[in-house]
């Protein structure tokens, strides 16, 4: 395994090419989030809550794309690449049963 490899797929390490996209998509979800907790302290109508919900779950779902499809294009080509593909695949396809 080259070290290339180990820092950009490591479990402990992985260098993000869209990094700073996603710090600032998690932080307007975090914003979002707070908003709904002030909502429902304000007694704000159950759909208007549910609809922000909705709109933080999609939001966390483009994160959770974009870092999936970066792990695809960096370390899963990079595996298969290099012979390792069985892994990848197994490990992508319990990460997909998880995202369900």
């Amino acid at each position: 395994m080259s070290e290339q490899h180990d820092d950009c797929c490591s479990p402990k390490r992985v260098v993000q090419p869209d990094k700073d996209a996603l710090l600032k998509r998690l932080a307007r979800l975090e914003g979002q989030v707070r908003g709904v907790a002030g909502m429902i302290e304000g007694d704000r109508y159950c759909v208007d809550v549910l609809t922000q919900i909705a709109a933080a779950r999609s939001a966390l779902d483009a994160v959770a794309q974009q870092l999936l499809e970066n792990h695809l294009k960096g370390c899963v080509a990079r595996a298969v690449h290099e012979g390792d593909s069985e892994q990848a695949i197994a490990e992508v396809m319990q990460l997909l049963k998880k995202m369900r």
